[in-house]
C-alpha cells in the first residue's frame, strides 16, 4: 500500500493524526518521538497512549459529512446531502461514476484506515519489547487483542467500500514498499483471521481490565449504559459479534451462529411486557463511538443542516395496527416544514433525521439489534426458517412496534430480513448499501439524477494508489 500521507518519521498514532481528547479520551502527547525509537525504546505510557489513539484513528471520517455514515447512506438512498457549496455528494454519489481522484469521495476511505492499521502493527511491534515489570503479561495479551480487533475494523471499512476491488493486506512494510493487491474474498479472510487471533489473545487475557483510556462509547450506549466493554473477557464478546457480522458477509453462517452465541446478544425482552423503554434499551446495548463539540476534538456532523433522510423511508414503511408508521420511523426521523430540493428540483425531499440530536451524540459500532438480526440471516442462509422468523418477529414488535408475521416462509424471509435490517440499521453505517450489494439487488434502488446512473456497486482504487504502482 501506498502511505503517501503517512510518510512522515513521527509517530502518528494519536497526535499527528490531528486529534485530541476524542469523547472523553484525554491522551498525553507523544512528544513527537520518532517511529523507531517508539518501537525500539517504547515507554508503558506511550504504549498505552497509542493503544487509546486506535479508538481515535478508527472514529475518523466516520460522522463528516462526506464520512462514512453519510456517504454510504447516499449510494444507499438512505440520505440526501444537499450542499450549495459543495455539488458533489449530489453530482458524484449520485452520478454515473465516483472520481478515484478525489479523496474526499471516489477516493475516500482508504488513507485514514490503513494510517491506523499501520498504527496498530507499530503499537504491536513496541509491545514485545515492554517489559513484564511494566505492562503484565495478561494486560499485554489484553492489548493484542484489543490491537488486532482494531485492525479488522479497518480493513472493514476499506473492503465494505471497494468489494470487488480488493485492497492491500501486506501493509506490515518500509513506507517505500508497496503491498499487493488481493481479492475481496482473500481480504475477508483476513478479516476472520484478525478477529479469530484477537480472541485468543483476549481469551488468554481473562478479565483483567485494559490498562489504558478507553472511550465511554465501551461502556455500551452512552445514553443508558448498561454494558461495559472494558475488560478484556468482555471485550471479546464484541469481538464476537464484529465476527458475527463478518461470517455473515462470507456467508459462513454456521460459523456466525457460533460467534453469536460468544457475543453479548440478548432476545430475552417478553413480548407482552409493554416496557417499550426496556426493549429499546436491550436494542441499543453495544459500543458506540463517542463525539465531543470541544477544540481539538472531533463532533458529530450527521446533524448538519445539509443532510437530510430519503423519502422512500417513510413511504415504504409498514403502519402499526393504530395506523402509525413503523416506530423506527417516528424515532429516527422527522417531517420538515419546507421540502430541501437539489439538482434543479430533481431531488427533493420533507425528511431529516433525528437520530443524532446533538454535535456529542454517539454512533454505534455494533448494537444487540444488529447481533439479533445476523442471527435471522444466518438461519435464514441455514434454511431454518422457524428460528428466523422468532427473531425478525423479535425486531419487529419490539423495535418497530409492529405486529408479527406469520407468513414467513423460505420463499419470502430474506425479503422481510432486509427490510428489516433497512429500518433497525437506519443511517448507522451503511448497512443498506452493503445488504443490497450482497444480494445482488442494488438495481432496486432508485436512480435519482438519470435513468442511466445506476447506484454504484463499489469505490474505486484512490488515483493516488495507483499512481504509485
Amino acid at each position: 500500500m501506498n502511505m503517501y500521507r503517512t510518510k512522515s518519521a513521527v509517530v502518528v498514532l494519536c497526535a499527528a493524526l490531528g486529534l485530541g481528547g476524542c469523547g472523553s479520551l484525554d491522551v498525553d502527547d507523544l512528544d513527537n518521538v520518532s517511529l523507531d525509537d517508539f518501537r525500539d525504546n517504547p515507554t508503558k505510557s506511550r504504549v498505552l497512549t497509542a493503544a487509546t489513539g486506535l479508538i481515535i484513528g478508527n472514529r475518523v471520517g466516520l460522522a463528516a459529512q462526506n464520512g462514512y455514515v453519510a456517504e454510504l447512506g447516499v449510494i444507499g438512498r438512505e440520505a440526501f446531502i444537499f450542499d450549495p457549496a459543495e455539488p458533489r455528494p449530489v453530482e458524484e454519489l449520485l452520478g454515473p461514476a465516483l472520481d478515484p481522484g478525489g479523496p474526499a469521495f471516489g477516493g475516500n476511505f482508504w488513507t485514514n484506515p490503513y494510517a491506523n492499521i499501520r498504527n496498530a502493527n507499530t503499537l504491536l511491534a513496541a509491545m514485545e519489547k515492554l517489559p513484564s515489570t511494566s505492562v503484565s503479561d495478561a494486560e499485554k495479551e489484553a492489548i493484542r487483542g484489543y490491537a488486532k480487533t482494531f485492525q479488522a475494523l479497518d480493513f472493514l471499512v476499506v473492503i465494505n467500500t471497494r468489494d470487488t476491488n480488493g485492497a492491500a493486506i501486506d501493509v506490515d512494510k518500509p513506507l517505500t514498499e508497496l503491498a499487493d493487491l488481493k481479492s475481496k474474498a482473500e481480504v475477508f479472510d483476513h478479516i476472520s483471521g484478525l478477529l479469530d487471533q484477537a480472541a485468543t489473545h483476549l481469551t488468554a487475557a481473562g478479565k483483567v481490565a485494559f490498562p489504558f483510556r478507553l472511550s465511554t462509547g465501551f461502556e455500551g450506549d452512552p445514553s443508558t449504559p448498561t454494558d461495559d466493554f472494558t475488560t478484556a473477557d468482555a471485550f471479546l464478546k464484541f469481538n464476537r459479534g464484529l465476527k458475527a457480522r463478518v461470517a455473515v458477509y462470507q456467508g459462513h453462517y454456521a460459523d456466525a451462529l457460533t460467534a453469536l452465541s460468544q457475543s453479548f446478544i440478548d432476545s430475552s425482552i417478553p413480548a407482552d411486557d409493554g416496557a417499550k423503554g426496556a426493549a429499546l434499551t436491550s436494542l441499543n446495548r453495544g459500543v458506540y463511538h463517542v463525539f465531543r463539540a470541544a477544540s481539538g476534538d472531533l463532533d458529530n456532523n450527521l446533524l448538519s443542516t445539509t443532510i437530510f433522510a430519503h423519502p422512500s423511508i417513510v413511504t415504504d414503511a409498514e403502519k402499526q395496527a393504530n395506523d402509525s408508521v413503523d416506530d423506527r420511523v417516528s424515532r429516527k426521523t422527522k417531517k420538515l416544514d419546507k421540502a430541501a430540493t437539489a439538482a434543479d428540483g430533481k431531488l427533493s425531499t420533507d425528511l431529516a433525521f433525528t437520530l443524532y440530536p446533538s454535535a456529542e451524540s454517539p454512533v454505534p459500532i455494533i448494537r444487540n439489534e444488529e447481533l439479533i438480526l445476523l442471527r435471522a440471516e444466518a438461519n435464514i442462509g441455514l434454511g431454518n426458517i422457524g428460528p428466523a422468523a422468532d427473531d425478525i418477529n423479535y425486531i419487529r414488535t419490539r423495535s418497530g412496534r409492529l405486529a408479527a408475521r406469520t407468513d414467513i416462509t423460505a420463499a419470502n424471509a430474506l425479503d422481510e430480513l432486509l427490510k428489516q435490517k433497512r429500518y433497525s440499521l437506519l443511517f448507522e453505517g451503511g448497512h443498506r448499501w452493503i445488504d443490497l450489494r450482497r444480494y445482488n439487488r442494488l438495481d432496486t434502488l432508485p436512480r435519482e439524477l438519470d435513468p442511466s446512473f445506476a447506484p454504484h456497486e463499489r469505490f474505486p482504487i484512490p488515483a493516488a494508489e495507483t499512481d504509485a504502482r
